[in-house]
This record gives C-alpha cells, structure tokens and sequence, in this order.
C-alpha cells in the first residue's frame, strides 16, 4: 500500500534569518517604520529629549519630536515560511554612531531612510553603507506637507550609483515599509549574485 504525505506530515521548515538595518537621519521616522511592520511587539530604546541635549539634537524640522532612540530599535517580520527578517533601527544621532558598527555586523543589507525636507540628514548613513560595500535602498519617507520628488531627483541629489533602489514609502504603512523591505532584500541577492560572477578578460 502506498501512503501520500499530507500537509500534518510534512516537516516543518527552517526558516533563513537575514538581518536588516534601518537607517538615517534624527527624526527621519526609523522608530515607526520598525513599529509599522513588526509581528512582535518591537524593543525600542527611546528616552525622553531633555534640555541638556537641545544644543546637540537639531529638531528643526521634527519639532513635534520629544524621543530619541539611544540604541537601536529591534523587530521582526516574517516575509514568506522560510523567510524571516531581523530588522535593527539604528540611532540618529552623531554622538551614537560607534554603535553602528556593531549593529552591522553580519548585515545582509539595510534602509537608508530619507526625508525630502532634510535629505542632508541622510547622507552620512549612505557614505557608511558604499564605504562598506553594504547593499542598501534608499526609502524616501513621504511626510505630510512635504514635497513629493521623483525617485531620479532624489537619486541625483543624494549622487547614488544607478544600480541603487530608491522608493517611495510611508513609514506609518505597513505595506508600502514590507514593499521596501523586499527590495532591500531583492537588491542584496542581486549583488551578491554579481559578486559570484567570474571576472571575464
């Protein structure tokens, strides 16, 4: 007698882990764009903005901003079965960044993300990553009132290589954030993928 396997009888799958940074300016929505797309409940390390950091932080711009991640920002989403994304929101501030060598470690790829109002903000998160050779896609965080840019316009004014995704999301939307997050991953695979290739004379 032959017996078919059901679906009870299959085993069940491992997934592949890759771990993802979320980069970019103070402000620039990180925090949220963790929160938005996390099925766990996401490890944040805010505190409080407080006067003695005033002359430090520039909230221009954020003004309704009062907390600052201090550490880093940890969630997870589960893209297919055997896909799970680690993500790892980095902090904005200068004084924060010998922390980002740690979280990079065994990076797959990360989110540079931008805000038209503030683009300046960012790019010290994209020198970071090329210098790296870390794969990255730019996020523009589409705020409310801001300006809305083409991605070629964006592109150019941050000087990114051709072969660079940028896209336009909304931090707050679940979607559009999982939509950036596959890019990220797409983008990585692609570069590895080249990498592999023989060099041809």
């Amino acid at each position: 007698m032959i017996f078919k396997r059901t679906e009870r009888d299959k085993a069940p799958v491992e997934p592949v882990t890759l771990k993802i940074l979320v980069a970019g300016g103070f402000g620039v929505g990180k925090t949220t764009l963790v929160g938005a797309v996390s099925e766990i409940k996401p490890l944040r390390t805010e505190e409080t903005l407080s006067e003695a950091g005033r002359p430090i932080d520039d909230t221009s711009g954020v003004a309704g901003k009062h907390t600052t991640t201090v550490a880093m920002d940890f969630g997870r989403i589960t893209l297919r079965e055997d896909l799970v994304l680690y993500l790892f929101g980095t902090p904005g501030q200068d004084r924060f960044w010998f922390l980002w060598d740690e979280l990079s470690t065994g990076a797959l790829g990360a989110v540079v993300l931008a805000d038209t109002r503030r683009l300046e903000d960012c790019f010290a998160a994209v020198d970071y990553f090329e210098r790296r050779s870390i794969p990255f896609v730019v996020g523009v965080n589409c705020f409310d009132g801001a300006n809305r840019y083409p991605a070629d316009v964006v592109r150019q004014a941050l000087d990114l290589d051709a072969d660079v995704p940028v896209v336009l999301c909304d931090a707050r939307d679940r979607e559009t954030v999982k939509e950036v997050l596959i890019d990220v991953v797409e983008h990585a695979m692609a570069a590895a993928a080249a990498a592999r290739e023989p060099v041809t004379t």
